[in-house]
């Protein structure tokens, strides 16, 4: 296998449509998600329409061993990884005390923990050959507190600072790391967390257009990507250091309330 992409969540919105990006100019793949069916159907269209090799390793990156398991069985296929695309990541609405412990539990093994350890697991082989690129999907939740979605923006935080920091460790090699921060974007996401039906989601963008302005920062090598903006949103960003922290968390919580 050549040039290959490892890519978490893999089976559906923008991990998918990083698949087929990547695909497209030729290189070849491993695709994670839960979903093994619909991982296979995407092995099926992509090495049809590409010509390229893609690997299916089906795995709930919310159980703490997935993380090692998928490493330990893409270095036994003796398969390099030079781009690693972490995209895996789930959000939930309502207030903290009233959520299911279990289920904001899960979120934080995924969306951080699963993170955290696939990024150690392949990052001292992209160090040892000094080459490899890591891409970070965040969110612009990591840009300030969620109140109605405590958990998962404080994850997103959590993704954005540990992705900086690690791009200035590595400042005198030849590795990269790059933060996507999506915005409302046309995906599984708003459905499964509950915003499907709040003011935040009412104007989406695609899946295709965030997922390449993620794919193209990665190969440029850039700390930080936002995507998937409107206008209103990139006013509304442009001011938010200027806002006393009362009302950004009011206008947060406004904006997730269920309409």
């Amino acid at each position: 296998m050549k040039k290959v992409a490892l890519i978490t969540g893999a089976s559906s919105g923008i991990g998918k449509e990083l698949a087929h990006i990547h695909a497209e100019k030729g290189g070849d793949l491993i695709i994670i998600a839960r979903n093994e069916s619909k991982l296979n159907e995407l092995k099926s269209e992509l090495e049809s329409k590409y010509g390229v090799q893609v690997k299916v390793i089906a795995k709930d990156l919310s159980n703490p061993s997935a993380p090692i398991e998928i490493y330990n069985e893409v270095t036994k296929a003796g398969i390099e990884v030079e781009y690693l695309i972490n995209n895996a990541g789930f959000g939930g609405r309502g207030k903290f005390h009233e959520r299911a412990w279990e289920q904001d539990l899960a979120m934080i093994n995924l969306n951080v923990t699963a993170l955290t350890a696939l990024t150690r697991l392949f990052l001292p082989d992209f160090v040892k050959r000094n080459s490899g690129k890591i891409l970070n999907v965040s969110s612009t939740a990591a840009l300030l507190p969620g109140p109605l979605q405590a958990v998962y923006y404080a994850t997103k935080a959590y993704v954005t600072s540990f992705s900086n920091a690690l791009a200035e460790e590595l400042y005198d090699t030849n590795i990269t790391v790059t933060v996507l921060m999506p915005g409302a974007t046309e995906t599984e996401f708003a459905k499964t967390s509950g915003m499907d039906k709040t003011d935040l989601f009412n104007k989406t963008a695609s899946a295709r257009s965030v997922a390449l302005d993620g794919y193209n920062a990665m190969m440029a090598g850039k700390l930080d990507v936002i995507s998937g903006l409107g206008s209103a949103q990139k006013f509304m960003f442009k001011f938010l250091p200027f806002m006393p922290k009362k009302s950004k968390l009011k206008m947060v919580r406004n904006m997730q309330e269920v309409n």
